[in-house]
């Protein structure tokens, strides 16, 4: 047992450092071919930030472990709001400004809306993965015209180049992105091989894995940016970090995982993660909104945010360790 506990915390420690890397180099060199660094930030490293969840959610399916991936996209969409956004808000209360961030809230539902009539008939087969990953590309389509639509004023715009490194030459950058994806590639493999093991030693499901510790784990890249740029006063970054994730979490990560290996979906996903997501992601719309006026989020929701996403994984460990 402790050796598989090892595993998985090197696992993470991989995968938050190769994730860190590899969106370094991809940016850097994105910016470097004279690309603007709100169209790097909107597609690049929006999707980059989600690699963690994509590698780890191929490998499970390899390994015929389709359970975990899909509980991995899930729980990490559960973490992203609950954990990432609420321990954020708690460092530092958050201005929503960009208008652009305010675009993305509505494709954020229809994503969400999307994945959840694919997963009603308790079944994600390789035809809902492809078109996952048909939206996938959809979406970014729709990200690069938004980017190249979006005023020159927005502040994320100016958050992300404040970010993105500009004194990287190309071969240092495509370094940092080749080592970077090599790091995850091998921490992905250490943390899939040690949660299965662990869920096995434990007697839960590879989905109950996925949708805590998995889920937890490849959320720590998107909460050390987050943390980060809230910090620095970059609001609106640390705000549309989490909302990106989120799509490319249920596009690109299920897409992939129901590609290489459908999976039966257990009732519990309908009547209480699914659910869980679905509410969360509309509190987020909520808060971007706030019925008209400036989107923000104090101290006092960050902290609701929080405890509502350690209740939920108390209440999942609970239920599957009785």
């Amino acid at each position: 047992m402790l050796n598989l506990v090892i595993a998985i915390l090197a696992g993470f420690v991989l995968l938050v450092w190769g994730a860190d890397r590899f969106v370094l180099g991809a940016g850097a060199m994105a910016r470097n071919f004279g690309v603007s660094p709100l169209l790097i930030g909107l597609t690049i490293v929006g999707f980059a930030t989600s690699v963690p969840e994509i590698l780890v959610s191929a490998i499970a399916s390899l390994r015929d472990n389709p359970g975990l991936a899909i509980g991995n996209a899930i729980g990490s969409n559960i973490a992203n709001i609950g954990l990432v956004l609420g321990a954020t808000a708690l460092a530092r209360p958050m201005n929503i400004r960009s208008e652009t961030l305010r675009r993305e809230i509505p494709a954020l539902l229809a994503v969400t809306l999307l994945t959840v009539m694919l997963f009603l008939d308790n079944f994600i087969s390789r035809t809902d993965g492809f078109v996952l990953l048909l939206g996938l590309g959809l979406l970014l389509h729709w990200m690069a015209g938004l980017g190249f639509r979006s005023a020159a004023g927005d502040p994320m715009g100016a958050e992300y180049a404040a970010e993105i490194r500009s004194d990287m030459s190309t071969p240092v950058a495509l370094g940092w992105f080749l080592f970077g994806l090599l790091v995850l590639l091998f921490g992905a493999q250490l943390l899939v091989w040690g949660a299965i093991k662990f869920a096995h030693t434990l007697g839960v499901s590879d989905m109950i894995i996925g949708l805590t510790v998995v889920a937890i784990g490849t959320s720590l890249p998107e909460l050390a940016v987050s943390v980060v740029a809230a910090m620095k006063g970059e609001h609106d970054l640390a705000f549309g970090n989490i909302i990106g994730s989120n799509m490319f979490n249920l596009l690109a990560v299920i897409g992939v995982a129901a590609t290489i290996a459908p999976v039966d979906i257990p009732r519990s996903m309908l009547t209480l993660h699914l659910p869980v997501m679905v509410g969360l992601t509309l509190v987020i719309f909520a808060i971007a909104y706030n019925f008209g006026g400036r989107g923000r989020v104090f101290r006092a929701e960050g902290f609701l945010l929080l405890i509502s996403f350690l209740a939920y994984q108390a209440f999942v460990i609970n239920g599957a360790i009785g």
